[in-house]
This record gives structure tokens, C-alpha cells and sequence, in this order.
């Protein structure tokens, strides 16, 4: 199979595209663990908004929700099994809010996630991604740079207590940053969701260790295909004989280091193409992981040149997620990568402050209303 550039009519995935390792999901050590919840409520010195959100996900003894949009996947039980008994109640209570406040427009105080990019530069050029666009990803432009560590340091602080989701990843490649493992143990004990999405091309002995020991509870992979040809045209600048070498050996450190590490593997690709087949990436990737997946193709390596399309669902990014660029400047997604859409600053304001603030509800506003049209570029996107 031959690939030029992708398929702009794959709008999504289902089902098909995912693999999970079930064998690792026994949810029968959690009924002692939710009953002790229970039980233990009133200790938890949780606000009036957390204690109803539990309240309406422990039914007697397991997690039969009364809120019945709160339905958790075989991904999030693995999730679960991987917390600590004593740290369960946040992990659910972190989940409902990353599920439900999007989907009936609930406004928190703090996002319920918010990735950061500790560097927007990256050493891949790959063919559905904004570094692809020269007037992005050339040094010499506005754009390019990496998080400065005391920057790093004061999101953490704003961030630690009040959410539990932290992604490392938005338009260019973490690792990059040379502070990347200083930043990684500065997260250490503060967050039960911390994830890191990586190309994997610069894995090393000790880069594996720190990663592996760290914090992390997901440490995802990009990978799009099974063969070198496929994998080396979407993935431009990468090699595909570089990263399974890489991959081999952050399995042989994990197998002799860490062997009962919490950590979840996941290998994710762009549905690109028809032909990527899910049960090929699950038979080649599974030894490596416990999740392969793909996610769904959005075309951000054109985003500003898009056709307007007639979508006027509200975008859920708006109260599900925020972005936090290099140099501190707040973002409301990463389709938007040239940021025509920030307006505000970290470093000059508080993240809450932001996340609540008129510029950003006169966004969701719009949205709300069916006028996402007026937007640019949330009137090319078709994510809703």
C-alpha cells in the first residue's frame, strides 16, 4: 500500500479500532474498595460538588451509575485497577467531570484536563499534522520554542489539588525539551492521570527509566502502521527499524526493572487510510502494549485552509480541555495551531481565572448558540 496524503472523508472510528488486553481488567477486587468509599464519605473532606458527583456514581457496591451517561469503558476500569485504594474516590471524581461536564455543558472551575507542550517543536514531519505547514514549523518563525522549567513549575502549582489530568503533548514532541525529566519528577505524586504522548524516536536507557519510574499513568506511543513503507510515509523524518529497536528495549527494561509497574502502554495511530487495519496493529503492537488503538483523522495539517463546513454542534473542548503553549499562552484546542484563538496568557493570569473568564464563555457562548460559523477556524473544524 502505497500512502500520498490522507483521506479527508474519515471523519471518526468505532469499536474496530480499538484493542484492549481484557485478560489485565478483574473488577472484582474493587467492590471493598467502593463499599470503604462509601463508608468513609463524610472523612473524605471533599467539596459539596465532588461528594455529589459520588454519591451518583456508588450504587450499593459496585459502580452502577444513577447518572446513566456515566458509563465507564474496559479502558477506565484498567485505569481504576491501576489506582490505589486510597486515591479511588479521585479517580472517580476526576472521570465523571472528564466525561460528563462536556457532554451537559458544566462549567468547573478548573478544566478537566489540560495538556501542555513543553516544546512546540518536533524532528518528524508527519503528513496529517501542522508541522507539516513551513509557515508553522520553520525555526525561524514566532512559533517554535521550548517551555522554559520555572514556567513549568508555576502551571504545576496552579494545577496541583485542583485537576487530575495533565497531558504532555500538543504540537511538538516532549522529550525534545531539555528539561523534559525535570519536569516529569516535578509531577511526581501530584496527579493520578498524567500522560505523555511521544513518537518514541528518542527513547533511551535512561529516558525509559525515568519514564518508567515516574508518575506517568499512561505512556502512549504514536505509531500509525505495521510496515516500514506506510509507517515511514506518514511519520515523515522517522524510521521505522529506529523505533521498534526503541521499543524492544523499553520492553526489556520494563520486564527486568518494572516489571509490576501501574504504568499503561497504549500504541496510537491516525486513521489515515481505509487499509489500516486494527488487527494487524494489535497483532504486531500488543507484545509491547496493553492498548492499540487508532484515533480519528482531523485535518489539522490544513486547518486554516479547510472548507467551512455546517457543523454547529458545540465543540466539547471548550469544557472538557485547555491548551497551554510553550511560552504560556492559553489555547481552547490545538486545531488552532497558529493560536488566532488566544487570547490570554498563564503567565500574566491565573489558569482558573482564564478557564472562567467573559473572553472564553463568549466563546462557548457562541458555540452554544450554533454560530461556531463566525469562528475562525472553529467553522473548518469538524470536531464537535
Amino acid at each position: 500500500m502505497i500512502i500520498n496524503k490522507p483521506n479527508k472523508k474519515i471523519k471518526g472510528f468505532n469499536k474496530n479500532n480499538f484493542y484492549l488486553n481484557t485478560d489485565k481488567i478483574d473488577t472484582r477486587s474493587l467492590s471493598p474498595s467502593l463499599e470503604l468509599i462509601k463508608k468513609n464519605l463524610l472523612k473524605l473532606n471533599l467539596s459539596d460538588e465532588d461528594s455529589d458527583i459520588l454519591k451518583k456514581i456508588i450504587v450499593q457496591d459496585n459502580l452502577t451509575s444513577i447518572d446513566n451517561d456515566f458509563n465507564l469503558t474496559d479502558h477506565e476500569l484498567l485505569e481504576i485497577l491501576k489506582v490505589p485504594e486510597s486515591k479511588l474516590h479521585r479517580y472517580l471524581i476526576y472521570r465523571y467531570k472528564y466525561k460528563i461536564y462536556p457532554q451537559k455543558k458544566i462549567l468547573g472551575k478548573y478544566p478537566p484536563c489540560v495538556q501542555i507542550e513543553p516544546t512546540s517543536m518536533c524532528n518528524y514531519r508527519c503528513i496529517m499534522c501542522y508541522q507539516k505547514d513551513k509557515s508553522f514549523s520553520l525555526k525561524s518563525n514566532n512559533y517554535m520554542g521550548h517551555m522554559k522549567l520555572d514556567l513549568f513549575k508555576e502551571i504545576i502549582d496552579q494545577l496541583d489539588g485542583n485537576i487530575e489530568a495533565i497531558t504532555f503533548a500538543s504540537r511538538g514532541e516532549p522529550t525534545l525539551n531539555k528539561h523534559f525529566i525535570s519536569m516529569l519528577k516535578y509531577c511526581d505524586k501530584k496527579f493520578l492521570a498524567l500522560k505523555i504522548n511521544t513518537n518514541a524516536s528518542t527513547l533511551n536507557e535512561n529516558l525509559i527509566h525515568e519514564l518508567l519510574s515516574s508518575g506517568l499513568q499512561t505512556i502512549v506511543f504514536s505509531i500509525d502502521s505495521v510496515e516500514k513503507e506506510n509507517y515511514e510515509k506518514i511519520r515523515v523524518n522517522g524510521s521505522f527499524e529506529k523505533i521498534l529497536k526503541n521499543l524492544n528495549l523499553f520492553n526489556k527494561i520494563k520486564e527486568e526493572h518494572y516489571s509490576k509497574t501501574d504504568k499503561i502502554i497504549r500504541i496510537s495511530g491516525v486513521k489515515i487510510h481505509d487499509e489500516q487495519n486494527i488487527k494487524d496493529m494489535s497483532q504486531k503492537w500488543r507484545e509491547f502494549a496493553d492498548i492499540v488503538a487508532f484515533t480519528n483523522y482531523t485535518p489539522w495539517e490544513s486547518s486554516y485552509e479547510n472548507d467551512i463546513n455546517d457543523v454547529v454542534e458545540p465543540c466539547s473542548e471548550l469544557w472538557l480541555r485547555m491548551f497551554i503553549w510553550y511560552d504560556g499562552k492559553i489555547n481552547p484546542c490545538d486545531y488552532d495551531y497558529k493560536s488566532l484563538l488566544s487570547k490570554q496568557n498563564v503567565i500574566k493570569n491565573q489558569i482558573s481565572n482564564i478557564w472562567n473568564s467573559n473572553y472564553y464563555n463568549s466563546l462557548r457562548e457562541i458555540h452554544l448558540n450554533k454560530k461556531r460559523s463566525s469562528i475562525e477556524p472553529c467553522k473548518r473544524c469538524i470536531n464537535y
